[in-house]
């Protein structure tokens, strides 16, 4: 039973593999034929404009002014503005008079190397840990005990690994089988039914007719006949009841008939025909 089960579950997967293939293979086929339809769609060659051969085209130059470049302004927002103002303020207050303020560049350059160090540094953390779980699972030869030692050394063991449990799959198609199974045993267990009430009733009619025909062979005793007369023979005589009169017969039609028909006949002489 465990062997039935088991090919039955190999040939359920070998089918699903087969038909996701398939399937696979229908959806590429599909997008092929719908990729190749709206390149033809894109590569319909278009009718050109025929040129004007009675004008040909003279290029002439632009009316419009060259484009003067100026210079770019690296505007402050107005919050930053004042708080520059301000710090200017308390230099130029201080000893440190000429200062020197950053720029908005050197800025930007600051707080980029700012972001790669910061990411440079969760990079090497990121290594670091990787390569702690790395030899966290690395699992140890065992070696020789050394021959100076008086009490042996207590290696390390490796991790054991849990026994892989098999879970008990159940298929739909098993439990439809179960159910199959039964309604043909339904289904068999009633043809037998029938046929045996089939047979014990033919059996009753059988001893029915059996009783029947030893009844009548104790009822129906052959009797002697009686003789008949010589003397006295049977002489046949002709009737004494006249011949019977033929009448003439009478093809007579009800009223309610009668009266139909006048009727029909009225109206077909009516009409144009």
């Amino acid at each position: 039973m465990e062997r039935a089960r088991f090919a039955h579950q190999v040939a359920e997967k070998r089918r699903l593999i087969k038909q996701y293939k398939m399937e696979r293979e229908r959806q590429q086929k599909l997008e092929e034929k719908e990729e190749i339809k709206r390149l033809r769609k894109e590569l319909i060659p278009k009718a050109q404009l025929m040129p004007y051969f009675d004008r040909p085209f003279i290029p002439r130059r632009s009316k419009k002014q060259p484009t003067v470049p100026r210079e770019p302004k690296f505007c402050i927002p107005r919050h930053k503005t004042i708080k520059c103002c301000r710090m200017s303020c308390n230099d130029m207050s201080g000893p440190s008079r000429l200062q020197h303020l950053p720029s908005s560049v050197e800025k930007a350059e600051a707080l980029y190397q700012q972001r790669g160090q910061l990411k440079e540094e969760q990079l090497m953390k990121k290594i670091q840990k990787l390569v702690g779980e790395e030899e966290k699972l690395w699992m140890p030869i065992a070696q020789g005990l050394p021959w100076t030692t008086e009490e042996p050394k207590c290696l390390i063991k490796p991790p054991v690994k849990k026994n892989t449990i098999p879970i008990d799959l159940k298929l739909h198609s098993d439990i439809r089988a179960v159910e199959r199974a039964r309604f043909a045993h339904q289904v068999a267990e009633k043809g037998r039914l029938i046929k045996q009430y089939k047979m014990e009733r033919e059996r009753q009619q059988k001893l029915e007719e059996e009783e029947e025909i030893k009844r009548l062979r104790k009822e129906l005793i052959p009797k002697a006949q009686f003789m008949p007369y010589f003397d006295r023979p049977f002489v046949p005589r002709r009737s004494e009841k006249q011949p019977t009169v033929p009448r003439e017969p009478k093809f007579c039609i009800p009223r309610h008939k009668t009266i139909k028909c006048c009727r029909m006949s009225c109206n077909d002489m009516r009409g144009p025909s």
